[in-house]
């Protein structure tokens, strides 16, 4: 019996190993399986995976507009146009800015000005200067900067093969600071002429130059803003703005897009310390290219004249004058014999196209203006009494001198309510003209005194301004004047035409 029990006890002891071995393999099994799923069969075993049916690879698209390679075949393609310009004239010792490349504020910063007194002289020398230009016919045409060859007595351009070339100055223009200059050779690599028009922010453009004489240097940046004006750099400006790095020597180099096209031309830099500080200005090709062609042609540039004083469009402004939305730009004078004067266009007229272009800020219509063909009849769209019309225009060539006009005539000082209660008026005599610098032939309405800080200040109206309409009305004497002040509010809104140094501009005074 206790035989018996031995065995059974010993077979349930020999079922159960076999169950836990059966159950291990089992777990084994299950492991390897896993395992080999997750990429993890130790050893560096694999277990061959079955063949799994995959989608086709897709087709590499061609690189966008601003990828590394596009930018590498823009820049091979650029930099044998632009060129190395050096220039010479006699003067002292230290005249002149940055005339020598050691000269330069980033040279003297690290050497100090103590270095270089060592190797002045009071004698007179020949002054050097170094920028940039950019081949643009294949004849030997450069355009550069007026300031890089102004009053220069020899000029030398170096080209990219290390060839050098005296060149000849074809003709410059101070107002847009631009020049052109030839060299005698043959067959040499041009950038192609972009529309400069159709340059937009955000656009990807390159910086081609000298920088501090580095040659052949290129850097990349956006169009920061197109159409700056009043920049104090140029008498015409309407600048393209961009962050790519420009440095003294970059005057004159390109400014290409990412399709290789000459978008302008390096003209300044906004700095505080010599070097770049992210804003750089170029001269757009549209600009640079019409000068190009003038200055090749006749050695000037003659510039096309409408005869308006023009100002900016202010909210306040267009409200008066009945425009709905402020753009355009409002004429506060029509001179005499002028085309505009013949062609129909009054004092008060808002222009807002020329020659079916938009026009939205006084610098715009100025370029284009002066940009237009002697003789050709432009159309101008402006509107007069919330009325749109059209009218056409010959554009005359601007005359070298634009005339002022002169003044007269007197009375006691008169200070009325409203707005107008800031201002001290007179009948204008030829005492108060002597007094003011005014012409002695000059008649009207004459500013004696301005309140400080009253809204006419704030207005910018000043002592010495011919009051020659209040809200349109013309005020050629006091009696006038009282008559059209005695018709406003308290609380009215008041536009003013006044006159300063012969120009004439609105200005509004609101409550």
């Amino acid at each position: 019996m206790s035989g018996q029990n031995l065995f059974k006890s010993g077979s349930r002891r020999r079922s159960s190993l076999l169950a836990s071995l059966l159950l291990v393999s089992i777990g084994v099994v299950i492991g390897l399986v896993v395992a080999s799923d997750l990429g993890w069969l130790p050893f560096g075993h694999a277990v061959p995976e079955a063949p799994v049916q995959s989608a086709p690879a897709p087709t590499p698209s061609p690189a966008p507009v601003g990828a590394d390679r596009n930018f590498v075949q823009v820049a091979k393609a650029v930099t044998p146009a632009v060129v190395n310009i050096f220039t010479t004239r006699s003067g002292k010792g230290g005249e002149g800015p940055h005339a020598m490349p050691f000269e330069d504020p980033f040279f003297r910063r690290f050497f100090g000005d103590e270095f270089f007194r060592r190797f002045e002289a009071p004698r007179e020398r020949k002054e050097q200067s170094l920028g940039s230009g950019v081949i643009v016919d294949s004849t030997g045409l450069i355009i550069t900067n007026n300031h890089v060859v102004s009053k220069a007595d020899e000029i030398k351009v170096f080209l990219s093969d290390k060839r050098e070339f005296k060149a000849k100055l074809i003709g410059t223009d101070a107002k847009t600071d631009l020049a052109v200059l030839k060299i005698e050779a043959e067959g040499l690599q041009t950038i192609p002429w972009s529309d400069s028009d159709k340059l937009e922010v955000g656009e990807f453009v390159l910086a081609v130059g000298n920088p501090f004489g580095l040659t052949q240097t290129v850097t990349l940046g956006i169009v920061s803003a197109v159409g700056r004006a009043s920049m104090g750099i140029a008498e015409y400006e309407d600048f393209i703005q961009t962050d790519a790095a420009i440095n003294p020597g970059n005057s004159g180099g390109a400014l290409v897009n990412a399709r290789g096209e000459l978008a302008g031309i390096n003209t300044a830099i906004f700095s505080q310390s010599g070097g770049n500080m992210g804003i750089g200005f170029a001269v757009p090709s549209n600009m640079a290219r019409s000068i190009l062609d003038q200055l090749v042609k006749t050695g000037k540039v003659i510039r096309g004249w409408l005869g308006v004083s023009i100002q900016e469009l202010s909210p306040e402004l267009a409200a008066q004058f009945g425009v709905a939305d402020p753009k355009g730009v409002l004429v506060s004078d029509v001179l005499e014999n002028s085309p505009a004067k013949r062609a129909g266009l009054e004092r008060g007229d808002v222009i807002v196209e020329f020659d079916g272009k938009p026009v939205e800020n006084p610098t715009q219509l100025r370029n284009a203006v002066a940009q237009t063909t002697i003789g050709k009849k432009s159309v101008v769209k402006f509107v007069r009494d919330k009325h749109t019309r059209t009218v056409e225009v010959a554009i005359a060539e601007q005359p070298k001198q634009v005339a002022q006009a002169g003044g007269e005539e007197g009375g006691e000082s008169v200070r009325l309510a409203g707005l107008l209660s800031a201002l001290d008026a007179r009948e204008l005599t030829a005492e108060l003209a002597g007094r003011f610098g005014l012409a002695s032939g000059e008649r009207g309405v004459v500013i004696v005194q301005v309140r400080s800080g009253s809204l006419a200040e704030e207005a910018g109206i000043k002592e010495g301004d011919i009051l020659l309409e209040v809200n349109r009305k013309p005020v050629p004497n006091m009696k006038a004047y009282e008559k059209a002040a005695a018709k406003l509010g308290k609380d009215d809104a008041v536009l003013l035409l006044i006159k300063r140094q012969g120009r004439t501009t609105y200005v509004t005074l609101k409550p």
